[in-house]
């Protein structure tokens, strides 16, 4: 099974096509956006540090909640 994580673009360096994703809590990477149209402060789906879809910012918020739910559930196990 895949699975892609939303985060929001920070910065975009047009030369690279890389682009600074901020996942949440302190959380950010460089990923590749050369597959997707995007803008700083537009959300990504992000799997093996490729943009692969741009999504509107209140799905991937309900997404990043969810995770956010899931990760405390399994602290508590």
């Amino acid at each position: 099974m895949c699975l892609a994580i939303p985060g929001k673009v920070v910065t975009i360096d047009a030369k690279t096509g890389h682009a600074q994703v901020d996942y949440g809590d302190g959380t950010s990477r460089t990923v590749n956006v050369s597959l997707v149209d995007v803008k700083v402060g537009e959300y990504v789906l992000v799997h093996a540090g490729f943009a692969i879809q741009v999504v509107d910012r209140k799905e991937a918020e309900e997404t990043i909640a969810l995770f956010k739910e899931m990760l405390e559930m399994a602290g508590e196990a």
